[in-house]
């Protein structure tokens, strides 16, 4: 499989989860991957802090100098700290806001130049809390909400010079923090048939699951996809809780 063959790739937020799923099927069809996240990945790591907003700008001229060349930027990196309105404190509104919305935001400006050379495509990791809610997640659902604006916007300036932007929305994906969040509580197995149920498929998803959709969005084969938000969550979203 080389369907990447000749691209360079960006993920951040590589080192578990989704971030590295994704850029090892990035790298498995031929792409060069870079990473940057604040530890280290299988790839071609780049240490950065997304809390500080001097970071993106270090990324993109590192990958410049390394490279010269950007035609994938995958937006993954993200943080939730929980709390509603009134627990919420300034500094961890600033915090959430700041790693998953205004850094991608400052990615993709500073990725602009190199994406354009050759037709590139983004992708980030919204949530389905920028659609709906969980409880006592407000900084969290508004930064997603906001990827999923910031999305459609990119697509609309940037069609016109060849550039694509989507974003995928998961729901309750095993990722490491999950399955640790599970294997804490008192009865797991419990937990995971009460989850279960209320996702159609009647389970969670795979990290997997969602590369493999991040990397066909990446790919020539949706070159005609731009502007759009996809949920991947088993069907939670689209049933209704029971009477």
């Amino acid at each position: 499989m080389s369907r990447f063959a000749g691209k360079v790739a960006l993920v951040t937020g590589a080192s578990s989860g989704m971030g590295q799923a994704t850029a090892a099927m990035l790298a498995d069809g031929g792409a060069r991957v870079f990473t940057a996240q604040r530890g280290a990945s299988e790839h071609e790591p780049i240490i950065a802090d997304f809390s500080d907003p001097a970071a993106p700008e270090a990324v993109l001229a590192e990958i410049a100098e390394r490279a010269g060349q950007l035609d994938i930027l995958i937006n993954n990196a993200g943080v939730m700290r929980e709390g509603t309105v009134e627990e919420t404190s300034l500094d961890d509104w600033y915090t959430q806001l700041q790693v998953n919305l205004t850094a991608p935001f400052l990615l993709i400006r500073e990725a602009m130049p190199l994406l354009r050379k050759g037709g590139g495509s983004i992708v980030n990791v919204g949530s389905i809390e920028g659609l709906g809610s969980n409880p006592r997640h407000p900084a969290y659902c508004a930064s997603k909400a906001g990827l999923h604006g910031l999305t459609r916007a990119v697509a609309v300036d940037h069609g016109p010079e060849g550039v694509r932007c989507n974003a995928v929305a998961p729901g309750w994906i095993d990722t490491p923090l999950n399955v640790a969040f599970i294997e804490s509580l008192g009865d797991p197995d419990r937990f995971r048939a009460e989850i279960g149920r209320i996702h159609p498929v009647r389970r969670t998803g795979a990290p997997e699951e969602v590369a493999r959709f991040i990397c066909w969005l990446a790919s020539d084969d949706a070159s005609f996809v731009t502007g759009q938000i996809y949920t991947i969550d088993g069907g939670r979203m689209a049933q209704l809780s029971l009477p």
